[in-house]
């Protein structure tokens, strides 16, 4: 198919009723201000319809594939605000390049995509976790299965309302009367997507899930920005909600387990956070702020963490192997990081990322670096990925790791492997040896997973 200047006039009664006038400005270096298409092209560009080349050319006269055409198509039918002779034409060019589209993953029936309105997504995972203190001759296994489904509604082209469900089970507890499984809607939010302005308000996952702080919060935030990007949030994170979390999965410490034998009035949470060494206090008030840059292989940001509860109880390093329960009494927690990562090719990366709890005296820093070769896509049968890391990850800053084979409170290296044997279906192992940050136990920690993606 000729991709000649004509064509672009064609495209351009699919969105003729998106604006009144061509004033778009011209993105392409190629295509004068006097050529008799400028206008439309320009306008075509603005609304989103036509990208170009990265060099900013247009190349009008050169030709393009059925696939390319259908991408346009595929933009055009996104548009609400056309009339109905507009509308003819859409459906007439969709009917034409309904293979291509369906390849690209756009229905083209109106009841199709109305009923598209909600989407569903999910997962059944399979998780093995052996966590072993070496010098204590202490071993903990767990077995968990894990149904998650999260589905996406569109209240509007600007705002959608997402949710995540999950139903699990720890098969080495299993117990008739299924004490040991649960059911909970671990997130739900609104959100709503403007340009470069994006809010979301409800229970949702923060901005250093990919870290420290691997857990969700209620509350609002605000974001800002393309490549450059401000994020800020607020609101009230549950403690309790992660412990129990964090206790099914069975990622245990030996400090966990010593705290664990102290009165059962005096419940334990990872962040020790207690009211007066009575009663629990849940929650903590919450608030972060954090600058993002990402340009092709580059991501960075900087991001500050402030938590605010009843006495947070910090481990404190004079605490001896035989008596584990000093601690610092403070009411906060102020924790800066920094990550990057970049990509050097295909198959090559690097990330990390330091965080520093000016609140902590002690145990107050955490750190990681990894490497990573390839990396298994669900979505491609036989991709594969492996990677080393050496993590150190303080019991005061760490709040809420999202590792799995160094843990909170320990340091040393991981190596990891994921393979995708069939289409949606990912199998990963991950392997941890190094220190318990407070005793010095030598540790050695297995994980496993396999998922199954819908």
């Amino acid at each position: 198919m000729k991709k000649t200047l004509v064509s672009a006039l064609t495209t351009a009664l699919v969105v003729g009723a998106a604006s009144t006038t061509f004033a778009a400005a011209n993105p392409f270096s190629d295509v004068p201000a006097d050529h008799w298409a400028y206008d439309a092209v320009s306008q075509l560009a603005a609304d989103g319809v036509i990208e170009g080349y990265g060099d900013t050319t247009f190349r009008g006269n050169q030709n393009i594939t059925r696939y390319e055409m259908a991408q346009m198509i595929a933009k055009a039918m996104a548009k609400t605000d056309v009339s109905a002779a507009d509308k003819a034409l859409i459906d007439k060019l969709a009917a034409e390049f309904s293979d291509e589209l369906n390849n690209l993953g756009v229905r083209v029936s109106n009841l199709e995509r109305n009923a598209d309105m909600v989407k569903w997504n999910g997962k059944a995972e399979y998780t093995y976790k052996s966590l072993r203190d070496k010098d204590a001759s202490e071993k903990e296994n767990s077995d968990h299965l894990l149904f998650r489904l999260e589905p996406s509604a569109e209240v509007n082209s600007n705002w959608h309302v997402n949710a995540r469900l999950d139903a699990s089970t720890e098969m080495n507890k299993d117990k008739a009367n299924g004490d040991n499984d649960n059911v909970k809607l671990k997130r739900i939010w609104a959100q709503g997507n403007y340009g470069n302005f994006q809010t979301k308000l409800g229970k949702f996952a923060q901005i250093d899930d990919d870290s420290i702080f691997d857990t969700t919060f209620s509350g609002a935030e605000v974001k800002f920005g393309n490549k450059v990007t401000f994020t800020a949030g607020a609101g009230r994170l549950d403690f309790s909600d992660y412990y129990r979390d964090y206790m099914d999965d069975g990622d245990k410490t030996v400090l966990q387990k010593e705290l664990n034998k102290e009165p059962k009035d005096l419940k334990f949470a990872p962040t020790w956070i207690r009211n007066n060494g009575n009663s629990q206090d849940d929650a903590a008030n919450y608030q972060y702020a954090g600058l993002g840059y990402a340009n092709g292989k580059f991501v960075g940001g900087v991001d500050y963490h402030h938590l605010n509860a009843d006495q947070f109880f910090y481990a404190d390093r004079n605490g001896s192997k035989a008596d584990r329960f000093n601690y610092k009494q403070d009411d906060n927690a102020n924790i800066w990081l920094v990550k990057a990562a970049y990509q050097f090719d295909k198959t090559n990366g690097l990330n990390g990322f330091y965080a520093n709890n000016t609140s902590a005296d002690d145990f107050d820093k955490a750190w990681s670096v990894e490497y990573d070769y390839k990396g298994a896509e669900a979505e491609n049968k036989g991709t594969w990925g492996m990677w080393a890391a050496y993590r150190n990850l303080g019991y005061n800053t760490a709040l809420f790791s999202t590792y799995d084979a160094i843990l909170q409170g320990q340091k040393g290296w991981e190596v990891g492997a994921n393979y995708a044997p069939f289409k949606n279906v990912v199998a990963t192992l991950r392997y941890g040896n190094g220190k318990e940050t407070w005793t010095n136990d030598k540790i050695e920690n297995l994980f496993g997973r396999v998922e199954l993606f819908f």
